[in-house]
């Protein structure tokens, strides 16, 4: 009874609320209709993002012959999930370091492309009689391309893992926090109609401030919680704690004024440095697939024929330029940062669309009363169109780079020669040491003044009024005591020197003046650990008291260096660095030392890996390479000392003991990359007759000596002879007019025939 009361009550609260009933029936509506049409886009070789927008088309109210959707909003809910689950999956795969190390490239595109797309925008939205105001969102609505369609798009054609690809997911991150500043300044040209620079520089520092902790804490503390629970972590667990922490850290990043999309994605980031990024990325795939589809699905319902007839010309003009623009200053910025030609081109062509943010930064302007109604459609329908041509020109992409290549004057293909040789260059030993010296010393002054900022705000806002309540007298100088032991140790840390003993020593033996860059870090690295302190003290206290007391604590604690509160420190930034290349760490085995100079790694067998299929006695593991297996984890089993007979199989985790030379040698063997393959479908592969030409390069050849298998990647079955038909056999030797009965893929053996 109680139960049944229980139920009725939330059934009435439920649909108080809204229709769960009205939520599922168009959830399934549309899932049936993407369903269909994405079945018929496979059959067409299409890719499926198009078949998704199709079905989002057939399912909105503009499409007649079908029933529509009830309520669009209940299709919006689903598709924001559909986000940011798309961009935590993209955060797996493209890991802060990845993004540092290809910081740079993606920084200078991506600017350039803003800028160049914004210029562009803006001057064509004049050309078409929009005014100033909309000519210039409607600039900040082209210049960003579209994270989730590209993802879909290299997903869908197996592209995900080329070296452009991770060029153009680290440009298109860098646009997504351009995106941020760029609403900002909308905003407050829209308000004021002029630039606020403090609000600019200001929420410029808020987002770089708190994408710097999210990174500190999430990569200090998430790795070693992961692996203190990895026995309990199966597949329903991992799950569940990888989505609760996606989406924790989506609803965290809404708090403190960002978006669900990049909360989602620094948490993915975070993940992808550990070493369960694989397996989450593989429990997650149906949830990002299903609500991804949604998100596409969602887009084609914004398609409206009557405004895309009615604005046709403005429409297409856009198109051009965005298709265009996009294809010019991607390509150009990656020139101009040292891709090579080839690089450069297919990420241009893969960066022809806008997207999501075109419709924020649209809305954005719709609720400031800013936006022209009709150009909202307007640039839903040129989303719509790029979306359409994107995996047509990332196809396009390679036979453009031939003909380009083919056509391009000897001088140019020097330049272009020359800048990628420029950006590969290796320096000499000593500049490479200042090198190390100065993002070791930039890395540590950025994170622990990061660090110490954070702890001033939480002091400041949380610590002290709390203890101002509990203690009213003393509770000001209780809170500010507490709050200086917290930071005495970051403070410490900010005065140790950032070179090392031996560094010193060869800076010295290089050059005479060595220790005038070092004496210019250390006083600024002083100073800027003396004006937080002073800083945090002027604010609980007076300006006075803060650097009166300041500056005396300053030098108490740099004078109070003490050897074990440095080996402290040490040990701490060490777990930070292991927690940050704990993935890489894990598959060499750096840090995971069994005796001198031998080490545990672990490495997952890839599908071009040599000896896939064979048993661990005839792989020649240990003959070869000298190393021994340990363990075998194949999927949720494991297989501890394996035996001689075990076999090797892709997707396989071998734990490897070996010496540092000997792993990384079996490195490049084991995990080869796979890009290269091509996507073969089982109905390429099917029995068939080749009647051999004098001119098949079998003629004159026995099946040992023309290795068959191997060469031809087949099976042959018979060798038709007149009317005879022959077994295999190593001793028939193939002549002009056989008949030979193969399995194998038809466009591979092909040449057979001559």
């Amino acid at each position: 009874m109680i139960l049944n009361l229980i139920l009725a009550n939330a059934a009435a609260v439920a649909s108080e609320t809204f229709n769960v009933e009205g939520l599922i029936r168009d959830l399934a509506f549309i899932l049936i209709l993407g369903a269909v049409t994405t079945l018929l886009f496979k059959w067409l070789k299409q890719p499926v993002v198009l078949g998704y927008i199709v079905a989002g088309f057939l399912a909105s109210p503009h499409f007649e012959y079908l029933p529509s959707v009830s309520t669009e909003a209940n299709i919006e809910f689903w598709a924001q999930i559909g986000i940011v689950v798309l961009l935590f999956s993209l955060g797996l795969e493209f890991s802060f370091k990845k993004l540092v190390n290809a910081g740079g490239s993606a920084v200078v595109t991506a600017l350039f492309i803003v800028c160049g797309m914004m210029a562009a925008g803006f001057a064509v939205g004049h050309v078409l009689g929009f005014s100033h105001i909309n000519s210039l969102f409607l600039g900040g609505m082209l210049s960003m391309s579209s994270t989730t369609i590209i993802i879909k798009a290299f997903t869908d054609l197996n592209l995900r893992h080329r070296r452009f690809a991770s060029l153009v997911f680290a440009v298109l991150i860098v646009e997504d926090l351009f995106a941020v500043l760029m609403m900002v300044i909308l905003s407050s040209i829209a308000i004021n109609n002029s630039v606020e620079g403090g609000e600019m520089l200001y929420s410029i520092s808020k987002l770089a401030f708190f994408l710097i902790i999210w990174f500190l804490v999430g990569v200090f503390v998430l790795p070693s919680l992961l692996n203190s629970q990895r026995r309990f972590l199966n597949s329903e667990t991992l799950l569940i704690v990888s989505m609760g922490l996606c989406l924790g850290m989506a609803v965290f990043s809404v708090a403190c004024g960002f978006s669900l999309a990049l909360g989602a994605f620094v948490m993915g980031s975070i993940l992808a440095g550990t070493s369960f990024a694989e397996r989450i990325e593989k429990v997650t795939l149906p949830v990002k697939d299903l609500f991804g589809s949604v998100f596409f699905i969602s887009v084609g319902m914004m398609v409206n024929p009557h405004i895309i007839v009615q604005y046709w010309f403005p429409i297409l003009v856009l198109s051009v330029v965005v298709i265009v623009g996009m294809i010019f200053f991607g390509t150009t910025g990656m020139l101009l940062t040292g891709q090579s030609l080839r690089v450069a081109i297919e990420s241009g062509f893969s960066l022809t669309q806008i997207g999501e943010f075109a419709f924020i930064i649209a809305s954005l302007g719709m609720s400031l009363g800013v936006l022209d109604p009709q150009i909202y459609p307007i640039v839903v329908a040129v989303s719509v169109v790029t979306t359409f041509t994107t995996p047509y020109f990332i196809r396009m992409a390679d036979p453009a780079c031939r003909f380009v290549e083919s056509h391009l004057p000897h001088r140019l293909h020097f330049l272009i020669d020359r800048y990628t040789e420029e950006a590969t260059t290796s320096a000499s030993a000593t500049k490479l040491l200042w090198q190390s010296l100065f993002k070791r010393y930039l890395w540590r002054v950025v994170l622990y003044s990061m660090v110490l900022i954070a702890l001033c705000i939480i002091s400041l806002d949380f610590i002290i009024p709390a203890m101002r309540e509990i203690f009213p007298n003393w509770g000001r100088f209780f809170g500010t005591v507490v709050s200086l032991v917290v930071m005495s140790p970051f403070l410490l840390a900010m005065t140790y020197p950032a070179s090392k003993k031996t560094e010193r020593e060869r800076l010295r033996a290089a050059n005479a003046h060595y220790d005038v860059p070092l004496i210019i870090m250390t006083v600024v690295r002083l100073l800027i650990a003396m004006v937080i302190l002073v800083y945090f003290l002027s604010s609980v206290y007076s300006l006075a008291v803060g650097w009166t007391i300041g500056v005396g604590l300053f030098f108490v604690l740099a004078l109070s260096f003490s050897k074990s509160a440095h080996r402290r420190m040490v040990r701490i930034e060490s777990r930070f660095i292991d927690n940050l290349n704990e993935r890489e760490l894990r598959r060499s085995g750096a840090k995971n030392r069994l005796v001198p100079n031998m080490h545990l790694a672990y490495m997952t067998v890839g599908y071009k890996c040599p000896f896939v299929g064979e048993q661990l006695k005839n792989s020649g593991l240990r003959s070869r390479y000298g190393v021994s297996v340990s363990s075998i984890q194949r999927g949720g089993r494991m297989i501890m000392v394996p035996g001689a007979e075990e076999r090797i199989f892709p997707g396989d985790v071998l734990g490897v003991i070996g010496t540092d030379d000997e792993i990384q040698k079996l490195l490049s063997v084991v995990e080869v990359s796979d890009e290269d393959v091509a996507e073969v479908s089982a109905n390429d592969v099917k029995l068939t007759g080749i009647r051999l030409k004098a001119t098949s390069p079998l003629i004159g050849k026995t099946i040992v000596t023309s290795n068959f298998r191997n060469v031809w990647e087949a099976l042959l079955v018979a060798v038709q002879r007149g009317d005879s038909y022959l077994q295999p056999d190593p001793s028939i030797v193939f002549g002009e007019g056989d008949t030979v009965w193969v399995v194998g893929n038809l466009r591979r053996i092909a040449p057979i025939e001559g």
